[in-house]
């Protein structure tokens, strides 16, 4: 998804995608404050004109964005997938792209930069919420309810507080000082999914032994 429908002309992908990479790269690298509209544009060589077209103010642009950039190097279930397959299958075929996203220095600084943004631009972590992590969320949700139906999960598990909880921990190791290479994070990930029950005990990589840092 990038911009709203309807607004205009067909949209050029590429320009799309320029605009795109221009504003993710700038908040990145300034915060939201030093991704304006004007450097957006100068960055992806096209005309401000070019970007009103498409979304209405930075915020917008920014959580589109990470939207749509972010979610190519993570594997996430589709709606779809969550209904028909297996719950653990899915979630050990998403491992190995979510250990190599969540390690990568520019995603520790997006996640910095979104939070970090929370108070001063809540408008860009309403976008971020609404666009990025809701869909997750109700993806999430059924893959929890489907593993509940099939005794994986335990039936009174309260799947928002379960979510908060898996979301919350890859947050918190991401976000430490001296953050876990891409191996490390496999199998911590393996480790939450299992304390949740959405994937079976032990495997191949062995309990998480580390320890909170």
């Amino acid at each position: 998804m990038t911009a709203p429908a309807g607004r205009g002309r067909p949209r050029d992908r590429a320009t799309d995608l320029a605009i795109l990479r221009a504003g993710l790269e700038l908040f990145i690298e300034r915060g939201v404050e030093g991704a304006s509209m004007e450097q957006i544009a100068k960055q992806a060589g096209v005309g401000k004109p070019s970007i009103y077209r498409r979304w209405s103010n930075k915020e917008e642009l920014i959580a589109a964005a990470i939207e749509t950039l972010v979610v190519d190097e993570v594997q996430f279930a589709s709606v779809e997938a969550a209904e028909t397959q297996s719950p653990s299958a899915l979630v050990e075929a998403a491992i190995d792209s979510a250990a190599a996203a969540a390690t990568a220095p520019q995603y520790r600084a997006l996640v910095a930069r979104v939070y970090g943004s929370a108070v001063s631009h809540p408008s860009l972590l309403a976008a971020y919420w609404r666009r990025y992590v809701v869909p997750r969320r109700q993806v999430a949700a059924r893959l929890l309810e489907r593993a509940q139906e099939q005794g994986t999960v335990a039936a009174d598990l309260d799947l928002d507080v379960a979510i908060d909880m898996m979301a919350g921990a890859v947050t918190y190791r991401v976000l430490q000082p001296d953050p876990p290479d891409v191996e490390e994070m496999r199998r911590y990930l393996r480790a939450v999914y299992r304390q949740i029950g959405l994937l079976p005990p032990g495997g191949a990589d062995g309990d998480f032994g580390g320890g909170l840092k």
